[in-house]
């Protein structure tokens, strides 16, 4: 079973930012033989602080996503954080994504389940890998076909995140495909004085871990300049970097 892969900049900031970084997925995608989801939000809803770029909101966000998908025909992976974004989001992704500080919250799973799209539910940071079976199970009873899981760290304390690599076979004992986040497990969030701050020297590192737990699939944020990207910057790959940690993850 091929890994899927998940990847691109954390936020929408600019139709020609999603085509540089999808032009790369392409390449990487046909270089290593491997399929590629593309992934950008179109509201960061859940920024440290008000003044944080949060993105073009629901319909134009949705219109970019639309003509990424159209012109270099890759699958689309976006979040939703209410309920009634999911029946729009759900014409133009291939999985809508639940974030990981709402992963409990029974009508935007339901919600998500009626689209009929794949579901992934990102684990949150105040849950172990086994507490994650009630989300799943919401989704299955409202309907949804296939569900993902995703890991992403948990808090530890103010202002870090550790990884509980155990949480990754738990959560295979629930569904048969489990992603590992290294992008959001490598944050200290809120420690920026008002922004999320973290080490992006690690994400290849947490994949590799992963693997070694059985993961079945890789989440990136990607950047061609994540030194000065309006969200998530210290965490996301370099997108030149992003073609060689993948393969290290495809080798035998």
């Amino acid at each position: 079973m091929k890994p899927i892969i998940i990847a691109g900049p954390c936020v929408i900031e600019s139709a020609k930012l999603l085509a540089e970084v999808a032009e790369e997925l392409l390449a990487v995608s046909s270089q290593l033989g491997i399929d590629i989801i593309f992934k950008s939000s179109f509201d960061k809803a859940n920024r440290t602080s008000v003044s944080s770029f949060r993105g073009p909101g629901l319909e134009k966000g949705l219109q970019m996503l639309s003509d990424i998908k159209s012109q270099f025909g890759l699958q689309i992976l976006t979040d939703i954080h209410e309920s009634w974004q999911a029946a729009p989001v759900g014409e133009v992704a291939d999985v809508i994504q639940i974030p990981a500080f709402l992963c409990r919250q029974t009508d935007l799973l339901v919600a998500a389940a009626k689209t009929g799209k794949t579901v992934n539910i990102k684990k949150a940071q105040f849950l172990s890998g086994r507490d994650m079976r009630y989300p799943v199970e919401k989704a299955l009873d409202a309907g949804a076909t296939e569900v993902w899981l995703t890991e992403r760290g948990n808090i530890y304390g103010y202002n870090n995140l550790v990884v509980d690599f155990r949480n990754i076979p738990d959560m295979l004992d629930i569904v048969p495909r489990v992603i590992m986040d290294c992008t959001h497990s490598v944050q200290r969030p809120g420690a920026g004085d008002g922004r999320t701050v973290g080490d992006r020297r690690f994400v290849g590192k947490m994949a590799l871990a992963a693997k070694a737990f059985g993961a079945t699939g890789y989440f990136f944020e990607i950047h061609p300049d994540p030194d000065h990207a309006l969200s998530d910057g210290p965490n996301m790959l370099h997108l030149k970097e992003f073609g060689d940690v993948v393969a290290s993850l495809i080798q035998d």
